[in-house]
Parts: structure tokens; C-alpha cells; sequence
């Protein structure tokens, strides 16, 4: 029995040695010399799949009550695209009726810089054209009765009345000159420097009330896909951003963030290819390459749950951009592989 154990365990370090190159398996070389070792050809590590914008956690921007939420996990979104809306009846109303202020403001500036309407100054001008012909007509009546009142026909009564008539007629004809000139003035500076300043008052208190409405309606801040609902309509939400409804995440492309081991670091460069497996897909290689290395320690954050697995290995993140086609799921774990230069 215990021939048969030492047999079986000499057996097995030999196998151990020819995986890590210091057995040749068959001779090669000389007797007394040690083996030159296997060089490495890639270095592994744990990941995580992520998409190219990481995970976007989507918050409400103030405090309210949700009354929807319009997309659900694995839905596709644009940038901009209203994802969730609060409870805003009062938002609205109020947006109303600023934009209501706005127009009747813009109205007033367009009345004080088109000035009168056209039928008013055509009557404008009409009034003075009678004037002229009543004053022209009681200055020649005047003129009669002067002539008769010398020649001692009429009296002096009636010549005075004909000049105060005719003295009357020129003062109505000044008058309807000046309403003419007065209805076809332009704006005067100061009277367009106010309506000017009211309108825009009425466009400031708009554009407070449309960021207020606006506020109310959550957006999505990229395209991509809904990876998670947090949230459901009837809940509370804050703007202090603990209450996230949603997260995104632009899946365009997909990428592993790997946890190369500190001794590891030297042996990789940005470019190089890699490739990941997941237990899911059995012996299917999806391929990519280094995208970014990471430029802080850390600990490590990926566990591949093992007995036995050092959890206080110090680790440096590395982006592995997959190539198109790799449709994996957003935080699948992954084991990584970076394929190292020659002579490395």
C-alpha cells in the first residue's frame, strides 16, 4: 500500500516539473545541467465585464414622488431620452404660465415698435385734411365779413364772429397736425427701453420655471442599455443622489477590468492582445486588447471564491477592450489573459 502512494506522488511531481519546463520529458540535456525554465507566455488575472462608459447610475435632480419609470432593464436608450418622470402637475402649470407672460410681453415691444395701426393713421390724416378745408373756409368767410363790415354792409358783431370762428378752425387744424405727427413718431427710446426690460424679465422667470419642470424629468446621460431599475413609480426619490433609479451603460463595446498581480506589472504593455474565458462559455476565447493600465495599488476586488485564495494581494486594474461580438453580460466574472511580448 504504501509503495503503491510513493509511486503515485512521484509521479505526479514529475508531471508538475514538466509543466513548468524544469523536466524536458525525455533527455535533452546533459546530465548535471539544470533545465533552462518555460519563458511565460501570459499573464492571468480575475475581471469583471463592464461596458465602455462603466455602469451610469441615473438620480433624480430634486426631491419628489415618482409618478413613472418608462424603461425596464435591457431596454435601449438615446442620450437625452426621458427614462422617468416625477409627479410636476404644479411645475407645469407654473412653465405655463410664465411662457403665457412671455408672449403678452413680446406683444407690448412689437406694439411700442410697429407703433399705431395703419387704419389709425390713416384716420390721423384724414382728421387733418378736413381741418385744413374748415380752417380754409373760416378764414375766407372771415375775409368777407371784413370786407362788408368797411363798407359798413355788416356789423361789427358778425365780424367778430367770423374771426373767432375762423381763429377756432385754425386752432382744431394744429391740433389733428399734431395728433398726425404724434400717431406716426417712431417709439420713443425710453418707452422701447422698457418694454424691452419687461420682456426680458418675463423671459427670466420662464427659464427659472422651465429648469424647475425640467428638473422633474429624468434623462438618461448617454445611449446604451438599461442594465438595472432601482426604482418603481410611487416611490420617493431625493437630488442627494443615494436614491438612484436606474443604472446604464454604453454596451457599444464591452471590456474587462482585470486585477493584475504587482509582480506581474512590468510584464505588460497597452496594445498588447488578450483574450478571457468565463465558466458559461467553456474553452470559447473572446478576444480584445490592453486598452488602459491602471496608475494606483490597490486590493483585490474580484474573488474567484477558492479555498485558499489570498484575498490581501496588492493589485493594479487593467482595461481590456473586447472585440465586437463578445456578447457577454455586463459583470460576468471572467478569468483574463494578457499575452506577453517575446523575450518577456
Amino acid at each position: 500500500m504504501n509503495k503503491h502512494l510513493w509511486l503515485a506522488g512521484a509521479t505526479g511531481l514529475a508531471v508538475a516539473l514538466l509543466a513548468v519546463g524544469w523536466l524536458d520529458g525525455g533527455g535533452g540535456t546533459d546530465a548535471g545541467q539544470a533545465p533552462a525554465p518555460i519563458p511565460r507566455r501570459v499573464v492571468a488575472a480575475l475581471g469583471r465585464v463592464e461596458p465602455l462608459s462603466e455602469e451610469v447610475r441615473v438620480a433624480a435632480a430634486m426631491t419628489g414622488r415618482l409618478a413613472e419609470v418608462l424603461v425596464d432593464e435591457g431596454d435601449r436608450v438615446e442620450r437625452g431620452q426621458v427614462v422617468a418622470r416625477l409627479e410636476n402637475a404644479d411645475h407645469l402649470a407654473r412653465l405655463q404660465a410664465a411662457e403665457a407672460g412671455v408672449r403678452v410681453a413680446q406683444a407690448a415691444l412689437e406694439r411700442v415698435l410697429n407703433g399705431t395701426r395703419p387704419e389709425e393713421r390713416r384716420e390721423a390724416a384724414a382728421a387733418v385734411t378736413e381741418a385744413e378745408a374748415l380752417a380754409g373756409l373760416s378764414d375766407r368767410e372771415a375775409a368777407r365779413q371784413q370786407g362788408l363790415a368797411e363798407q359798413k354792409l355788416v356789423s361789427h358783431q358778425s365780424l367778430d364772429a367770423a374771426n373767432s370762428e375762423a381763429r377756432a378752425a385754425r386752432a382744431r387744424l394744429e391740433r389733428a397736425r399734431r395728433h398726425r405727427d404724434l400717431v406716426e413718431a417712431p417709439p420713443r427710446e425710453d418707452e422701447r427701453a422698457q418694454a424691452e426690460a419687461e420682456l426680458a424679465v418675463a423671459q427670466a422667470r420662464a427659464a427659472e420655471t422651465r429648469a424647475i419642470y425640467e428638473k422633474s424629468l429624468i434623462r438618461s446621460p448617454l445611449q446604451g442599455l438599461v442594465l438595472h431599475r432601482f426604482r418603481r413609480a410611487g416611490e420617493q426619490v431625493t437630488e442627494l443622489g443615494d436614491t438612484p433609479i436606474l443604472s446604464v451603460g454604453d454596451t457599444s463595446v464591452l471590456r474587462v477590468r482585470a486585477e493584475v498581480d504587482e509582480a506581474d506589472l512590468g510584464l505588460i504593455a497597452l496594445g498588447r492582445p488578450a483574450w478571457c474565458r468565463a465558466e458559461a462559455w467553456g474553452e470559447r476565447r473572446f478576444t480584445g486588447r490592453v486598452s488602459r493600465l491602471g496608475s494606483l495599488m490597490g486590493r483585490k476586488k474580484v474573488q474567484d471564491e477558492k479555498p485558499g485564495e489570498r484575498v490581501d494581494t496588492r493589485v493594479m486594474e487593467v482595461l481590456i477592450d473586447l472585440d465586437p461580438g463578445s456578447d457577454l453580460p455586463v459583470g460576468l466574472r471572467v478569468d483574463a489573459f494578457i499575452e506577453l511580448e517575446a523575450g518577456k
